[in-house]
Parts: structure tokens; sequence; C-alpha cells
């Protein structure tokens, strides 16, 4: 009876541990692909998964003990700048790479998305050299002529050429001389009556645009007032130079891309 007894107890035994085998098979991602690990920890303990985060936690700490850098492929700078997005405090959560790195990364995702959006269909060829000759000696045989008398001409030849590459070439044998006082004279001449305002473009991580406005007292370089919206118009930056000089405060002179104008005309 006792022999019947453990056999039967063995039998159990080897049951249960075939059965937590197979379930443990199961539940064991089949690779390291990140979506199967993720439905496979949806069957885990909360217990279970904070001490695998800390784990986790102790082996990056002690990667980053190590003196060659890790490899990090584009797929993974990728997921890296998306999981950043769903994180508030994602600098924090930063152990391999630093958060300048993230930024620049999506900078340079940011410049091949608009690399191939405004590739062009078709390449237009190049403007030929000896157009290009003709272009500069026509400019520089007669200095009244104007890209617009050049174009004419050109095409009495039967030569395309667009407006904006003729002023491009032209500019190269036709050199205006300075007029009047230079940019640094006026600048240290007027530096305490200017406020210099320009706009600053910068993009968020779905690539929408956002525009800066900032406007900055030239004598201290203080940023005294900045704005930021995603369609900037002409009430909005006017109401911007309003909070920017308040109680009448206005300079004598408002600049931007270094064009001098009267400020108290833009702040009325």
């Amino acid at each position: 009876m006792a022999r019947v007894f453990t056999t039967l107890q063995r039998l159990k035994d080897s049951c249960l541990h075939a059965l937590s085998a197979r379930f443990a098979r199961w539940t064991k991602p089949l690779g390291t692909s990140l979506p199967l690990q993720t439905i496979a920890d949806l069957g885990r303990s909360k217990s279970e998964l904070i001490a695998e985060n800390a784990l986790l936690r102790h082996q990056l700490t002690i990667l980053r003990r190590q003196v060659k850098r890790a490899a990090v492929t584009k797929a993974d700078r990728i997921l890296l700048v998306l999981f950043a997005r769903l994180v508030r405090s994602w600098q924090q959560a930063l152990v391999i790479v630093q958060p300048e790195t993230v930024l620049r990364w999506h900078r340079e995702l940011f410049r091949s998305y608009w690399k191939h959006k405004s590739k062009a269909a078709s390449r237009k060829p190049k403007v030929a050299a000896e157009t290009i000759t003709l272009i500069r000696e026509m400019a520089k045989d007669n200095r009244l002529w104007g890209a617009e008398r050049i174009r004419g001409e050109l095409l009495k030849l039967g030569i395309h050429v667009c407006k904006r590459t003729i002023q491009k070439y032209m500019r190269t044998v036709r050199t205006k001389p300075p007029r009047g006082q230079t940019w640094a004279t006026f600048l240290r001449n007027h530096a305490a009556q200017v406020l210099a305002c320009d706009f600053l473009q910068v993009t968020d991580l779905f690539f929408r645009p956002l525009f800066a406005f900032f406007v900055v007292e030239l004598k201290s370089r203080k940023v005294i007032h900045v704005g930021v919206t995603r369609s900037p118009t002409d009430s909005w930056v006017a109401q911007q130079l309003r909070e920017a000089t308040p109680y009448g405060l206005a300079p004598k002179y408002l600049i931007r891309d270094k064009i001098v104008g009267s400020g108290l005309a833009l702040l009325a």
C-alpha cells in the first residue's frame, strides 16, 4: 500500500512539474521583440515588474561604468525619441544617453523628414557654364540693366533662366560700395535707445511649427519679453510689443533683421 502511494505521489509531482514548465514556455517571449515582451508582461504581478525594473536599472548603472559606449541603432534612436514624448520626466529616466543627445536625434529626424518631403519629383537641369558667363558679361557691360532686362535679352537668344538665378550671378560682378554709417557705428551710437525683435521658429515632436517672438535690449543684451504661438498675426505681434513696453516706455528705435524703423509707429 505504501509503494502504491509513493508511486502516485511521484506521478503527481512529475505532472505538476511538466505543467509548470509548459506554462513557463507559453508565457516566455519568443525572442527579444518589444511587443512580445510587452504582451507577456500583462500577465505578471506588479511586485515582479517592480523587481525586474529595479534589476534593469541596476544593470544600466553598471553599463554606465563601462569604458566603451553602447551601440545604439537607428531604430533605437526613434524608439527613445517616441518614448521620451510619453514620459513627463524623460530627462531623469535616461541612463545610457544624455537628454541633449535625444534632442539632437529629434533634430536629425526632423531634417530627414523635411529633406524627404521637399525632395523634387524631377531634377531640373542646372544652368550651363556658358549661360552663367553670358549673364556676368551682360551685367558687367551694361550697368543699367536689371535682372528682368537681362532675362528678356536671354529669351531673345532662346535661353530660359529665371529672375532669381540671374540676380544670384549678378551679385558677383556688381558690388555696391557701402553708403552711410555702418551697422556697428549705428549700434555704438544708439544702442541705449534700440530694441530688437524677431521670430525664432522651432518644432515639436510631431514637426508642428512653433513661433517664438523675442524682444531684446541691445545695450544690455537682455531678453525683456518672449511670446510663443502657433499662428502669429498682426494683432498678436502688436500685443506682444505692448507687453514688452509697459507704461509707454517705448524705445526710440525698434529694429528687426537690421531694418531700422520707428518704434513709436509700431507700438501705436
